[in-house]
């Protein structure tokens, strides 16, 4: 996950659309495959995928059994304090970084965290109604905006005052502030940023977000005492990607019994990531405003609304559509059965959420801590502090969260 391969960026300089200065030779002529045919590249691409999932899903398995087995028969308690998530990643990066993982698994393990990661979150939208969603939306509106706003000034000046460059730092400052790895990649083209600049980048976000996803569930009860709003604000604004967050939300509601920790982040991480809408195009016409023509900063389209923030809003709406008629769901679906169905998606959303923070840590190499250099090193975990500060002031503030 840390690592942002050379040819992610090959089609940046590529010349597709331009003729070739070799002869031309005769196209070979195409076949339509049959059934056979497309049943044999169906179950060679299992083949390929099987390797990490099954690695990931087995280590997230494991995980939750030695949570249990700890928590119960080690220290003896009813409710155990220990929880799979961050043991999945801790046996991920230990894995990782000893035996080491073969490439015939890494397939499997970048489905895990990117189609897998999406379906999750956009599973977790049937936890919630738009009512739910609406409530939390208009309590968190301020944490997240001043949030963002700060990290976004402050991280571009601090990251050049250090001898950054205006392109890694900004880089830093988007992923830190709106929704980690995916704003990087959508604004990074915007301002012709460097590969180099998009790992380094990369990487801050990656480490200092899995550490705050591992360290916060277990500062929370000392910031926030009980409060499962605050709680879910605050991982829903200081942390930066959204598998981090939710990553960091399912920890803490598996050790506390609290569910709306989950629904509240979630809503707010989303928010987040809607703001890319805006944030993206401002940046790269404040980026490009002092330098000769601005063609650069719109000649690449980005993908500005995930397609998985779409998902989460559509099952909210069918889950409200569905709570709307009490006596038969869509006026045909019994409310036993539809009690059973959301049990279901809120499960499996949880145990998909587990897989994915099991291939975060198989993917984890503590190399890319050298190379990440000291300087970005530094205003990566400023940011980090920055964000999360002020969030929590902002959370502190606020008349309508005060208990």
């Amino acid at each position: 996950m840390l690592d942002v391969s050379p040819q992610a960026f090959d089609s940046w300089n590529s010349l597709e659309g331009f003729y070739s200065l070799e002869v031309a030779k005769p196209r070979p002529v195409q076949h339509r495959k049959d059934w056979r045919s497309q049943g044999q590249a169906g179950l060679s691409w299992v083949g390929e995928q099987l390797p990490g999932v099954a690695l990931a899903a087995a280590l997230a398995y494991g995980a939750e059994a030695g949570a249990d087995w700890i928590g119960h028969q080690v220290l003896g308690y009813k409710q155990s304090p220990i929880n799979g998530v961050p043991l999945a990643i801790v046996f991920g990066i230990t894995l990782c970084n000893t035996v080491g993982i073969p490439k015939g698994f890494q397939a499997g393990l970048k489905t895990c965290m990117r189609p897998i990661q999406r379906l999750a979150i956009v599973l977790l939208g049937w936890r919630l109604s738009l009512g739910a969603v609406g409530a939390v939306g208009v309590r968190a509106i301020p944490a997240v905006v001043i949030a963002i706003a700060v990290a976004l000034v402050v991280v571009p000046w601090a990251g050049m005052k250090v001898g950054l460059s205006r392109k890694l730092a900004t880089l830093i400052a988007v992923g830190t502030s709106i929704c980690g790895v995916s704003a990087i990649m959508a604004t990074a083209p915007t301002i012709d940023a460097e590969e180099s600049e998009v790992s380094y980048a990369v990487a801050c976000v990656a480490i200092f977000g899995m550490l705050a996803m591992i360290t916060y569930p277990f500062l929370m009860p000392l910031l926030w005492g009980a409060s499962q709003l605050k709680i879910g604000i605050f991982l829903g604004t200081a942390i930066h990607d959204t598998a981090q967050v939710t990553g960091a939300a399912l920890s803490y509601q598996q050790m506390h019994n609290a569910p709306a920790v989950l629904n509240t982040a979630t809503v707010v991480k989303i928010m987040r990531n809607l703001s890319m809408a805006a944030v993206i195009p401002f940046m790269a016409t404040s980026f490009h405003r002092n330098t000769k023509g601005t063609s650069s900063a719109n000649r690449t389209k980005v993908q500005i609304l995930p397609l998985f923030v779409v998902g989460f809003l559509a099952m909210t709406v069918i889950r409200t559509i569905g709570d709307a008629t009490p006596n038969a769901a869509f006026g045909f679906v019994s409310p036993a059965l539809w009690k059973s169905f959301l049990t279901l998606m809120d499960h499996s959303s949880t145990d998909l959420l587990t897989v994915v923070m099991a291939a975060i840590g198989l993917s984890t190499g503590l190399a890319s801590l050298r190379k990440l250099g000291i300087k970005p090193f530094f205003v990566g975990l400023f940011a980090a502090l920055l964000v999360g500060g002020v969030s929590a002031i902002v959370i502190h503030l606020l008349p309508w969260l005060r208990s």
